[in-house]
């Protein structure tokens, strides 16, 4: 294998590869990013919604942010300044989210990279000019290097033929499923505060029209408990759409009125568990990992991944 380390697959364009990729690009590197999604968020998504009121928007991942260290919060800092990230005073004082969606951070950290959306990699391949992806479309490369910027399930499956101490740290990490609903009404919803804590079924509530730089009809976002999602994460979704609803209902102790719009969607890998460290480089095999599994179940964590393992790989070319 050429012993240079310019040319980088980064597998995941979420924050925490995004973040890697801009950190390598801005020291030399040529980097390409790979995403099975339709395109920028990650679990910073938002979903638009047509209806019969209108669009609607709903944040279905993160539902906010904060930052505490330095390198974050003068990101933060950088978003505010272009217009795509505002406090939210309801869901905390600390806490941020994007404008006009959740997703607009990333998306905007997209631009200006080369993304291969709608591509799941399949297999990593390693031959003698370097790591090859295998997607449903063929074969991609040669990279010198290969990142993974997934959660650790997903990352531990496609390490396993090739690196034994990164797989098992990946399969040590264990990211918990979220169940999470998504409905617009045509009148307000009788409840005083935009956002609901957890409290048994719900894990948390929140009236995502209220957010700034939203408006439009009433729009809300239900999320199931991380144990409750774990113990019906096979349930059919209208089930579990009912199971909140009947939960939300409770909770606003009124009968919900018929919604203009309900989806459902199911995030397999949600929230990740407590780590120890920022990254995983392994210098030999030329794989590193990236992503909030590593530190922490936060955006900021995912961020901060990212930018660590760029460091390394920087590092380890002797810049």
């Amino acid at each position: 294998m050429t012993q240079s380390l310019d040319r980088i697959a980064i597998v995941g364009a979420g924050l925490s590869g995004l973040a890697c990729a801009r950190r390598l690009c801005r020291a030399g590197g040529r980097v390409q990013l790979f995403d099975k999604a339709r395109g920028p968020g990650g679990r910073m998504s938002t979903r638009r919604v047509e209806t019969p009121l209108g669009t609607v928007g709903f944040d279905h991942g993160a539902q906010y942010f904060t930052a505490r260290g330095d390198s974050f919060r003068a990101e933060v800092a950088r978003w505010v300044s272009e217009g795509l990230a505002a406090t939210w005073p309801a869901a905390g004082p600390e806490a941020w989210v994007g404008l006009p969606g959740m997703n607009a951070p990333v998306k905007a950290l997209a631009e200006g990279h080369s993304v291969a959306w709608n591509t799941v990699v399949e297999a990593l391949i390693r031959d003698a000019e370097g790591w090859r992806l295998k997607t449903p479309e063929g074969l991609s490369g040669p990279f010198d290097a290969v990142v993974l910027a997934l959660p650790a399930e997903q990352a531990a499956a496609l390490l396993a033929p090739h690196d034994e101490a990164l797989t098992a740290r990946a399969a040590a990490s264990r990211t918990a499923p979220c169940w999470t609903v998504m409905a617009a009404f045509a009148e307000r919803l009788p409840v005083a505060s935009d956002t609901l804590e957890e409290d048994g079924i719900l894990g948390w509530a929140a009236r995502n029209s209220a957010k700034p730089g939203r408006g439009g009809p009433e729009a809300w976002v239900l999320q199931a408990s991380p144990d409750w999602s774990r113990e019906h994460l096979e349930d059919p979704a209208d089930t579990v759409g009912d199971a909140l609803f009947a939960a939300f209902a409770t909770r606003l102790s009124a009968p919900l009125p018929e919604p203009v719009i309900r989806q459902v969607h199911r995030w397999r890998y949600a929230r990740s568990a407590t780590g120890s460290e920022q990254a995983l480089w392994s210098e030999t095999a030329r794989l590193g990992c990236c992503g909030d599994w590593l530190s922490g179940p936060r955006v900021e964590c995912a961020w901060d991944s990212g930018e660590a393992l760029a460091r390394l790989i920087i590092n380890a070319r002797g810049e």
